[in-house]
């Protein structure tokens, strides 16, 4: 029993003629995308970049520590020595693209580079963005959806616990243009936020930096400034009890000073031992007050920045030159596509095997 096949042959010097033959139509072609690409170009707004880089604190120290630099470097991930922290540069991203910390940034105030107006981040984003040409119906569209679904009257304060339609699509937003970036060897932070305005774009790049370092530094410190609140309270209440006993001795001592009385002396001598026991509680929490002030420090983090933000000089899009050199390669491309497939028969030849 025998089996057949069939092989198919490209002959692409045929090819090359059937598209030489076509020359016209290839240039037609590449001229009609190449106009597309020009109208593209010139009306897409530009964006620009603007990064910090910042390095966060060691948690692991000594031989432990540079044993899990050690591992990093080779692709491993051991947190020898750690303080069992549940945030690490590791989950930062993840962290900045959260909905509280994300919504967190509306009410930053941000001001345009050219004509120096201020408004918020969320009223920037949702009134003064330009669209392009290509993406102007799909906004169209968007925007009349939502007028006729969402009905529901936008606060002035943004609650994340629920988000309208509207803030969601900002928060998205939001999203695409916030970027974090963590090196998993060396654990640096590379935050990157692309905006239509160079000075804005810094701004938020500054601002998404600090409320990242606020988020941290609050979740390691917080059960040390619950600590430190307790501490505090019981200080002040053993602040007054001495005050209140070291009064009452006093006004005591004055009002008997010439009392020879047994009884008098074993009241007075009561009131001396009260007063003393309460200095003690006293002093003993005023010592751990300063404690846990020194715990609060040392739980907060350091953060070292390798580069602030900077306002960009150039924006960071795809050239106008970029943008029509594309669009002309993709005419020629589809034109070339349906020539080749309508006359495939011509350069392509089927054999049995």
């Amino acid at each position: 029993m025998t089996s057949t096949g069939n092989t198919f042959t490209i002959n692409i010097l045929d090819a090359a003629a059937i598209l030489r033959k076509d020359l016209r139509s290839l240039c037609i072609y590449a001229g009609i995308f190449g106009l597309v690409g020009i109208v593209i170009a010139f009306t897409s707004p530009v964006k620009y970049k603007s990064s910090v880089v910042l390095a966060p604190e060691e948690s692991g120290s000594g031989f432990t520590g540079s044993i899990s630099s050690i591992a990093a470097m080779v692709g491993m991930d051991l947190r020898l020595g750690q303080t069992g922290d549940a945030i690490y540069p590791e989950i930062y991203p993840e962290l900045m693209e959260s909905t509280d910390f994300i919504v967190g940034l509306f009410d930053t105030m941000v001001t345009t580079d050219k004509t120096g107006e201020k408004f918020t981040y969320y009223d920037y984003l949702d009134k003064h963005q330009k669209t392009s040409l290509a993406g102007y119906p799909a906004k169209l569209i968007s925007d009349i959806i939502e007028k006729l679904s969402d009905s529901k009257t936008e606060s002035k304060t943004h609650d994340s616990y629920r988000l309208t339609k509207h803030e969601f699509s900002i928060l998205k937003q939001v999203r695409k243009n916030i970027r974090c970036g963590v090196d998993k060897k060396t654990n640096v932070i590379t935050i990157t936020v692309t905006d239509q305005d160079p000075l804005i774009a810094a701004t938020m790049a500054s601002t998404a930096m600090a409320h990242l370092q606020n988020a941290i530094t609050e979740y390691r410190t917080k059960k040390a400034c619950v600590d430190l609140q307790y501490i505090e309270s019981l200080h002040e209440e053993a602040k007054a009890d001495y005050e209140k006993a070291r009064k009452e001795y006093a006004a005591s001592s004055d009002d008997n000073m010439n009392t020879v009385f047994m009884s008098y002396k074993i009241i007075q001598k009561d009131k001396e031992n009260d007063m003393m026991l309460r200095y003690n509680i006293y002093s003993t929490l005023s010592e751990q007050l300063q404690l846990a002030k020194a715990k609060v420090q040392e739980r907060t983090p350091a953060f070292t920045i390798v580069q602030n933000a900077s306002v960009p000089v150039r924006h960071s899009s795809i050239s106008k030159k970029m943008t029509l050199a594309l669009w002309i390669v993709f005419g020629l491309c589809v034109r070339s596509c349906m020539i080749l497939w309508k006359n495939r028969s011509k350069f392509i030849s089927k054999s049995c095997i």
